[in-house]
């Protein structure tokens, strides 16, 4: 397996199965462009990196009183590939770039009930901190990047 952090559209719309809906090329073109945005691939065949198998993206974050740390936004990594340890590596690479961009820590939110996630984040040394509200707000349509 290679990871391999995502630097052009075509790679990520090859990602597209994988995420909750086809990947725009508009959007995926915004979020390579803005800094502090980051993606990896994992493909199973290193010499095929046309075909993901999973991906993890995260978000720098920054505040004046807490400094720099990374949102794990979305992991996933396609059904049959699942509990080889993919998640994990994905997870580890984002963290060996967040300890590189100097980020104090990481996070993600998960549901609690779900197992799969939390044996993944736990694998990969996350510490669950118990359970948080998660508050949204919905806005109709996506917003253009």
């Amino acid at each position: 397996m290679r990871i391999d952090r995502a630097t052009t559209v075509p790679e990520i719309l090859a990602a597209s199965p994988l995420f909750d809906a086809p990947a725009r090329p508009e959007w995926a073109a915004a979020f390579l462009a803005t800094p502090g945005h980051h993606l990896f691939l994992a493909c199973e065949d290193a010499d095929d990196p046309a075909r993901p198998i999973g991906f993890i993206s995260g978000v720098e974050t920054l505040h004046p009183d807490k400094g720099r740390e990374m949102f794990l936004y979305e992991l996933a990594v396609a059904e049959g590939h699942r509990r080889r340890g993919t998640a994990r590596a994905l997870i580890r690479a984002l963290a060996d770039l967040a300890r590189e961009r100097g980020c104090y820590g990481m996070w993600v939110g998960v549901d609690q009930d779900n197992a799969p996630a939390l044996a993944a984040y736990r694998s990969a040394g996350g510490v669950d901190e118990g359970a948080c509200a998660v508050m949204v707000w919905s806005f109709v349509q996506p917003r253009e990047p």
